[in-house]
């Protein structure tokens, strides 16, 4: 059974910071999305997927989302609590909030949700590691995750003989830290938590989002990379600091994206624009109406769609102490003028081919053999559809709105 909740705070987590745990959250995660690769596994969940769409004609599928608590999620959130499904002509559930990527992947594979965000590396590991049909159809964000340190750390050498922690391997956060590490001369491993670790080494665990703080806090590990507001809270807690905004090593990039079946994009593509038509409107409605958005999301929120305090989301939301983060050093590339989360919604081919790339060059457990046949330009065709988001971008201005140029082509920054 998938463990989720509907739009209220998760349970207290348990605390593991060892990939190899064999009573944690993370292990047996992991083993289940292994298991999704194999035919004998994955064949039940994708039966029901089956039984679930036919249960309903054309348009009339309900919008099922879903989560996990964090910013990245903040579109379809607001699409949701703002009414945009509905003003759109659709139904809509109450989102359902799930503790880590592998539960939400395990629930969207079934079909028990039909729309998702998900890390941009995981889409590639659910299309073309377990075979999954489904695709990307428009950005959730852009930046909006930093590396958080304990406050004796003051710098990415001092992270030499120490754990950290990343939300999930086919993850931006896991790319990004591993870039940053390397050019530090840093190599980073995967070890038992009693293993003995390098002083050139950095051990990496993986971590549902929920649990970092309170891991950090506890130091069984030296920092985590991950999507906000955990970043946040760490800092208002005391108990990390900002050491790297992960905007600044790639500049404007997307850790999560909106990710719908494939059968719904050819079956119901009216249902698929709508549903798009919708989530864009949240992200233009969030750029003007950043406190109310901290207040909506907020545990205080009618809804409650996630356990933070509104106070912790308005400092990423509605940030205005970027600039002393300049000032510190801490964003070194203060010509980038960004904001600690953004929104827009078109999903870049560069990006998608760039994405491709640097997971290649990424340690990343498990079997990692479908990687290897991934071409770059034809994922970006094949794994995106960007259709709809067009669409749904035209109707609300154009791409002008959203600081997107006209031909919908940029070039890749990456500077570690």
């Amino acid at each position: 059974m998938t463990e989720s909740t509907t739009a209220r705070p998760p349970a207290a987590p348990h605390i593991c910071a060892s990939s190899h745990c064999d009573c944690g959250l993370t292990r047996r995660d992991m083993l289940r999305l292994g298991a999704l690769a194999t035919s004998g596994i994955a064949a039940p969940l994708l039966f029901a997927n089956d039984a679930r769409a036919q249960a309903f004609k054309g348009d009339d599928q309900p919008v099922k989302i879903g989560y996990l608590p964090i910013t990245d999620a903040t579109p379809l959130l607001v699409a949701h609590g703002r009414g945009l499904f509905e003003k759109q002509g659709l139904k809509a559930e109450a989102p359902r909030l799930f503790r880590s990527w592998a539960q939400i992947v395990e629930a969207f594979v079934s079909g028990q949700v039909n729309v998702i965000h998900l890390l941009t590396p995981a889409t590639l590991w659910v299309r073309y590691g377990s075979k999954f049909p489904a695709k990307i159809v428009a950005w959730n964000h852009i930046n909006g995750s930093a590396l958080t340190v304990l406050p004796e750390v003051n710098s990415i050498a001092e992270l030499g003989g120490k754990t950290v922690a990343v939300p999930f391997w086919y993850s931006v956060h896991n790319i990004l830290l591993q870039d940053v590490l390397r050019k530090e001369g840093l190599t980073a491993v995967t070890r038992a938590r009693e293993a003995a670790i390098g002083p050139k080494e950095v051990n990496l665990v993986v971590l549902a989002p929920a649990e970092m703080v309170s891991a950090l806090a506890s130091k069984a590990i030296a920092g985590f990379i991950v999507a906000e507001p955990f970043n946040a809270a760490a800092e208002l807690a005391g108990v990390g600091k900002i050491l790297r905004f992960s905007g600044d090593v790639w500049k404007d990039h997307a850790c999560c994206v909106t990710f719908l079946a494939e059968r719904d994009l050819a079956e119901r593509p009216e249902w698929s624009q709508r549903v798009t038509n919708a989530i864009v409107q949240g992200q233009l409605w969030t750029r003007d109406n950043r406190l109310e958005t901290a207040s909506l999301l907020s545990s205080t929120g009618e809804r409650r769609y996630t356990p933070h305090p509104a106070r912790t989301l308005a400092k990423v939301l509605a940030a205005t102490d970027y600039a002393d983060y300049e000032a510190k050093g801490i964003v070194r590339n203060k010509g980038w003028h960004q904001r600690r989360i953004d929104f827009q919604p078109y999903p870049y081919a560069s990006y998608t081919e760039q994405l491709v790339r640097s997971i290649k060059a990424t340690k990343v457990e498990g079997d990692t053999s479908f990687l290897d046949r991934l071409d770059p330009k034809f994922v970006a065709q094949d794994l995106v559809d960007t259709r709809f988001v067009r669409k749904a971008i035209d109707s609300v201005g154009g791409p002008g709105v959203f600081g997107v140029p006209a031909d919908y082509t940029r070039r890749e920054t990456l500077i570690a």
